[in-house]
């Protein structure tokens, strides 16, 4: 079993940025220009931040961005998914590998010291062939584990089930939400800046706004026009909205959307 912390997981940048063509989107609206020379024209970067500050993004949808991700637990895939508008090829946890996939899981560094005891009964355990409960008295035993003995259990059942013969897409079904996956992302400029709102907020749970926070760097080294002023909800409005929601790192710090609302509208009188 390969056991990483959540925070270490990778992200790369396979395809985007370079060429911007947000701008070419944006002068077809509007200019009278002939289609050749709208596509020859320079790239104008003034254009680029109007479009993007003027709330009208439907112009960067035609900007593309790729990435590979690696590291990362099925907690945070079910999180991620759930944004619509994107393209996901995710690795297979069902194809038969005839007992070569790798146990890999991922885990926070906080709950590696915590240890339960459990109770087993002990006619389910053997020595030598021989039921324990023959040779101790004692209905039950117990047993002090933690999470990776846990894993290091499901590991061993589900490495025997694939021995004797069991499908893996069934024997996956008891997999835990730990394990590692890797996934190809693709998203348009305008779905990562209302994307990168929602889940590089504090908000959002550890592992997602990791990977959304690598994922902005990443933007922003290659294509900065558009991902200028990309972020948080609060850092893009200027105030967060989800007002008794708000995050306790958040609270005196920054304005939820009631509180900038009441100083408008006493700015008003």
């Amino acid at each position: 079993m390969n056991i990483s912390m959540v925070g270490e997981g990778k992200v790369s940048l396979i395809s985007g940025g370079g060429k911007i063509y947000t701008d070419i989107a944006a002068r077809f609206c509007r200019s009278e220009k002939s289609m050749e020379n709208i596509i020859a024209s320079e790239y104008d970067a003034k254009l680029v931040k109007r479009i993007v500050e003027s709330g009208h993004k439907a112009a960067t949808e035609f900007d593309f961005f790729i990435f590979g991700v690696e590291g990362y637990a099925r907690v945070t895939e079910t999180q991620l998914v759930r944004k619509r508008l994107a393209s996901y090829l995710i690795k297979s946890g069902r194809a038969d590998k005839k007992g070569k996939r790798s146990f890999d899981v991922v885990l926070p560094k906080d709950i590696l010291s915590h240890k339960s005891t459990l109770s087993f009964p002990t006619d389910k355990f053997s020595v030598k062939g021989k039921p324990l409960s023959d040779i101790i008295s004692e209905k039950e035993i117990e047993m002090t584990v933690s999470a990776e003995d846990i894993l290091n259990q499901i590991e061993v059942w589900y490495n025997s089930g694939v021995e004797e013969g069991y499908k893996e897409e069934e024997l996956r079904y008891i997999k835990p939400q730990a394990t590692e996956f890797k996934a190809i992302i693709g998203m348009n400029a305008h779905a990562l800046n209302d994307w990168f709102m929602i889940r590089c907020c504090q908000n959002a749970q550890t592992e997602i706004r990791d990977l959304a926070n690598k994922m902005l760097k990443l933007c922003k080294e290659a294509a900065p026009d558009l991902f200028k002023d990309a972020g948080p909800s609060c850092k893009v409005l200027g105030y967060c909205p989800e007002n008794s929601m708000q995050n306790e790192k958040c609270k005196g710090h920054i304005l939820t959307k009631a509180e900038a609302m009441e100083i408008l509208k006493n700015h008003k009188k």
